[in-house]
């Protein structure tokens, strides 16, 4: 279920309800004027109530909203008056396309929200690449760039918090690949499902063939970074290894 990341929870909430009892509103504020309002004018009347609500949450809500409001015009606007059921084949189209309207109105308006998401979503992780890298090529040590780089992690992969080992690499604790999956001994993990382990997590740091070090992340449980965060993660761990290179090219060094 996808929700309006813009609104707060409480607005969330409200949208179900508001799925059920909108039409309903709609639908009674219509009623007085219901033998000299048109049934297709009513049935557009309750499509923008539909909008509404998918605007407001999520695509389930959209669609139960499109129920409500195919149900009510049945209900109220058709013939026989107040009884589930439709005479007449000219009623029952205009039901048959509010139902259907609402329904792709209330799918599209969460497939908009879903793009709005995403394309916040890759700006972030764009700004945070562009300005990883900025700082690799000119700052005075790679231990501030180590410092951001676990800052950025935290923030990005939900963490506890993160350490980075310089050249290390002792026992084997799950690990998180370059290309973004998560291995812990020789089984995969399901971080897609099941989010980062509840244990500490390596991310290597190497450079032109060479390791330097790791990253030890510390995950929150419960917490599920996207896919796409975890290769963002990756990405800039690089950058780690590309500022240690440019001080030192051919041994690793530690911070002073």
């Amino acid at each position: 279920m996808l929700h309006n990341p813009s609104l707060s929870p409480f607005l969330r909430r409200l949208a179900l309800p508001a799925a059920v009892l909108l039409p309903l509103a709609v639908a009674a504020v219509l009623l007085p004027f219901r033998a000299a309002v048109a049934a297709p004018l009513v049935a557009l009347t309750l499509v923008v109530a539909v909008v509404a609500v998918a605007v407001l949450g999520s695509r389930v809500a959209g669609a139960v909203a499109a129920l409500s409001a195919a149900a009510w015009f049945d209900f109220f606007f058709t013939r026989p008056y107040e009884r589930f059921a439709i005479a007449g084949p000219g009623d029952i189209a205009t039901a048959v396309l509010l139902l259907a309207v609402g329904l792709a109105v209330s799918q599209l308006a969460a497939r908009t929200r879903r793009l709005e998401v995403v394309a916040i979503t890759d700006a972030d992780h764009l700004a945070r690449i562009h300005e990883t890298s900025r700082l690799a090529q000119c700052a005075p040590s790679p231990h501030r760039v180590v410092e951001h780089v676990g800052d950025q992690l935290v923030s990005l992969l939900q963490l506890r918090g993160c350490r980075f080992e310089y050249g290390t690499l002792v026992g084997h604790p799950p690990r998180l690949d370059t290309d973004g999956t998560v291995v812990w001994g020789r089984r995969p993990w399901d971080a897609d499902r099941q989010g980062l382990p509840d244990t500490e997590v390596e991310l290597r740091v190497f450079h032109n063939g060479r390791f330097h070090g790791r990253f030890m992340l510390r995950p929150t449980p419960g917490a599920v970074p996207s896919a796409q965060s975890r290769l963002v993660a990756v990405t800039l761990a690089d950058q780690v290894g590309t500022a240690i290179d440019l001080v030192a090219p051919t041994t690793t060094t530690h911070p002073s």
